[in-house]
């Protein structure tokens, strides 16, 4: 969980904490998630290469309610992202 709290942190990042397939590519195409973060002590070995197969075979959507979505992302960050950012 820590690890997804601190990349959350980082303009840009879209991390979230996974333990299942649905998850994993649903993030993705809905949220344009590019962080993918496994619990090492809740994921065993086989399902954590599963979830990174789908997180890496899954594309973003595109569809517009999607697009808004990160539109209101870019504008947070915009306004509490890193210093100097306007």
């Amino acid at each position: 969980m820590g690890a997804c709290v601190a990349a959350g942190k980082v303009p840009g990042i879209r991390a979230s904490l996974v333990m299942d397939g649905y998850s994993a590519h649903q993030g993705v195409e809905h949220d344009d998630m590019n962080v993918l973060c496994l619990g090492a002590r809740v994921v065993g070995v086989e399902l954590a290469l599963d979830l990174v197969r789908t997180y890496l075979a899954a594309r973003f959507s595109g569809e517009e309610r999607h697009r808004r979505r990160l539109a209101k992302i870019d504008d947070i960050e915009a306004r509490f992202g890193a210093p100097g950012r306007a």
